[in-house]
C-alpha cells in the first residue's frame, strides 16, 4: 500500500491557486506602523500579488497541484486564439460574427 499524499497546510493557507495555475500571495509588512506609509503604498500592499515562477513549482508540489503549468496554458491559449483568428473567427471569447462586434 502506497503513501497517501498530504498537502502542506501552511502553504495552503498562505497561497491560492488561480485557474491557470499561478499562485496568489499576500504582501508582507501590513500589520502595524502603517501611518508612516503613503496611500499608494498601502493600496498596493492591500492587493494580492503573484508569486514568482522561480518558487511556484515547489509550492505547487507542496499544495498538490504539481501538474499545472501557467506558461504552457498561456501558450496553448495563444495558439488556439491564433488558429481561431486565422480561421476567420474572432480572437475574443464573445459571440460576434466575422471578427467585429
Amino acid at each position: 500500500m502506497g503513501y497517501k499524499f498530504k498537502p502542506n497546510k501552511s502553504v495552503l493557507s498562505r497561497f491560492k491557486v488561480t485557474a491557470t495555475g499561478k499562485l496568489k500571495r499576500h504582501h508582507a509588512k501590513t500589520s502595524h506602523l502603517l501611518s508612516t506609509r503613503n496611500g499608494n503604498t498601502l493600496r498596493k500592499l492591500g492587493r494580492s500579488a503573484i508569486t514568482s515562477e522561480t518558487h511556484a513549482p515547489r509550492l505547487r508540489k507542496l499544495i498538490g497541484k504539481k501538474g499545472l503549468n501557467p506558461n504552457r496554458i498561456k501558450h496553448e491559449r495563444a495558439v488556439a486564439a491564433a488558429a481561431k483568428k486565422k480561421a476567420g473567427g474572432c480572437a475574443c471569447s464573445c459571440s460576434c460574427e466575422g471578427g467585429t462586434k
